[in-house]
């Protein structure tokens, strides 16, 4: 066991799930992968947190190709100032051609524009880059949830806060934590503890290896 995920299982006191067969190019762990998949968070609100927002993009980015290799529709929304950068998704894997990605001036904006493609029916998988002292009042909450469950779409929600704050609130239906850990030259071990799990229970987790361009968080 890496100290990454051991650090992620001390925090959370969780016990390991047997291990699922490994997933990605760039992966070479193994976790729960079929409970981090865009199918299996599909008709749900979903939030992604790490502490200065170290891994949550490795994470997201792979539920954007996961997306992708099912041949449905991904949207990523962000705010200028958000970490997001297109080189380091398709170095990656992420066919940018057929990534809808909308920039807003702050993240305010961010809840409003997901609302509009959530509406739409046209996404499986819509990702909101909220940074960090993230906030998404009930109402707009409410309203993803019902579009999510409409159209089976994905809603993730990436946030900058530690492991113990709060969620974003009670109609999250999952939140993970994430923690990345060099492992040498372009090498991450990429934990993923998950802390509520509204359809599974919590206490799952989830390691890889990754490989990617320093950029990526």
């Amino acid at each position: 066991m890496s100290a990454a995920l051991k650090e992620l299982r001390e925090r959370f006191s969780v016990a390991a799930l047997p291990a699922q067969p490994e997933w990605g190019e760039q992966a070479e762990g193994r976790g729960a992968r079929s409970r981090w998949s865009r199918a299996a968070l599909a008709g749900r609100l979903t939030e992604l947190s790490a502490a200065g927002g170290a891994g949550v993009l490795s994470w997201a980015v792979g539920l954007v190709r996961d997306t992708q290799r099912e041949e449905e529709t991904a949207a990523w929304v962000t705010a200028t100032e958000s970490g997001f950068y297109p080189p380091d998704a398709a170095a990656n894997g992420v066919d940018l051609e057929t990534l809808t990605v909308v920039r807003v001036p702050d993240a305010r904006g961010v809840g409003r524009a997901a609302g509009h493609l959530a509406r739409s029916g046209a996404f499986g998988l819509i990702v909101l880059d909220l940074g960090a002292g993230a906030a998404l009042p009930a109402a707009l909450q409410g309203r993803l949830v019902q579009h999510a469950q409409r159209h089976g779409t994905a809603i993730l929600c990436l946030t900058e806060k530690p492991a113990r704050a709060p969620s974003l609130g009670s109609l999250v239906s999952l939140r993970s934590h994430a923690l990345r850990q060099r492992r040498g030259e372009g090498r991450f071990a990429c934990g993923l503890a998950v802390s509520k799990d509204k359809r599974w229970g919590p206490g799952w987790e989830q390691e890889e290896i990754r490989h990617g361009p320093p950029g990526l968080r």
